[in-house]
């Protein structure tokens, strides 16, 4: 298998997808795959690509911090699932919003428009927050999946207001530091050559190192509850070792099994997409995670070339960290995945 994944990600290198990636697989427990393959970028002082460089994990963070964050919260009593989003926000509840609930939130079936480009008026966190709150329903919650970054902002808003700490102070102290995960945060200061770069950006006139790539959350400080989060495959190899444990890593419970193991449920039966609490499903049709894989497999991706996927069933976690956005927005992973997967369930005969 180690030739065949570094034959296929070299290929995806040569053809100008990411200048490197960084594969981990773990099955039944064991890592069966450790590949850092390519640079960490094509300027002068690159270096080869290693499990310690950080990535922007794009995404990752709303199932690395604000899923987590609203499951512990859970559990200790402070919200539940069908709780009014209004509850805790009230001036959320305008223009046909005050039924919504964190579980549609989560889910991705609010009503909520996909995204707003708040930047392209450099809004600060509280305005957008405002405008998020002055937003009208683009569907009738429960009847389709439209993917939103917005929910998930909002749920930061209810994050902090039921916890009065910053939603990046509340996660170092209840998520990373129990997991000893040492290289993941909000808002990073490393070297330049310890990060695997984003986009150019021409008023930069440079890419982006240690800033974070999606536009909206630098403009609110670079902390958010959809994207912001840096890690590295070392770090996030921790975390999803806590997932296929149960919550528990090294005898510290970071989160009740009861909760993750119904935020792996598919709540919405309605739609071509499963989506669990935070979690993107297998599905039956054209996924990420391929076609071996089980239908309990569950997982996410970032927008700058991240994501893990977990199957309980045949016990495999792949972990996948690339910078495809270093040239640019327009290139597409939307065919690795499924191929990279499908080779290595063939390998170890799923």
């Amino acid at each position: 298998m180690k030739e065949a994944i570094r034959t296929f990600i070299q290929k995806e290198i040569e053809q100008g997808v990411t200048p490197g990636a960084v594969i981990r697989v773990r099955h039944k427990g064991e890592i069966i795959l450790d590949e850092s393959i390519g640079t960490n970028s094509l300027e002068n002082d690159q270096v080869p690509i290693t499990s310690r460089h950080v990535f922007d994990m794009a995404s990752l963070t709303k199932i690395m911090v604000t899923l987590p964050a609203i499951l512990q919260l859970c559990e200790l009593g402070e919200l539940y699932l069908h709780d009014k989003v209004s509850t805790f926000l009230p001036a959320f509840k305008s223009h046909g919003k005050e039924h919504l609930t964190i579980q549609q939130l989560l889910t991705h079936s609010s009503g909520l428009i996909a995204h707003r480009p708040y930047f392209e008026r450099k809004l600060s966190k509280q305005e957008v927050l405002t405008e998020i709150n002055e937003e009208q329903l683009v569907y009738k919650p429960d009847t389709a999946v439209i993917y939103s970054d917005l929910g998930f902002i909002i749920l930061m808003d209810i994050i902090e207001h039921i916890t009065k700490q910053s939603l990046d102070v509340y996660a170092a102290e209840h998520i990373f530091k129990p997991l000893s995960m040492k290289t993941t945060g909000y808002l990073p200061n490393f070297n330049r050559t310890q990060y695997a770069p984003t986009e150019y950006l021409d008023h930069l006139q440079s890419h982006k190192y240690g800033i974070v790539h999606d536009d909206n959350t630098e403009f609110m400080g670079g902390i958010s509850g959809h994207a912001g989060l840096f890690s590295t495959m070392e770090d996030l190899s921790i975390f999803t070792k806590m997932l296929e444990h149960d919550g528990v890593y090294e005898g510290r419970k970071i989160v009740d099994s009861n909760w993750l193991a119904l935020a792996r449920k598919n709540f919405t039966p309605y739609s071509d997409e499963s989506r669990g609490l935070g979690w993107q499903l297998k599905g039956n049709g054209a996924s990420p995670v391929g076609d071996l894989m089980s239908a309990q497999t569950y997982g996410h991706t970032g927008f700058t070339g991240t994501s893990f996927y977990i199957d309980p069933v045949k016990e495999i976690t792949v972990m996948l960290l690339t910078n495809r956005v270093y040239f640019g927005r327009t290139q597409s992973m939307i065919r690795l995945r499924p191929r990279l997967h499908n080779i290595i369930c063939t390998s170890i005969e799923c």
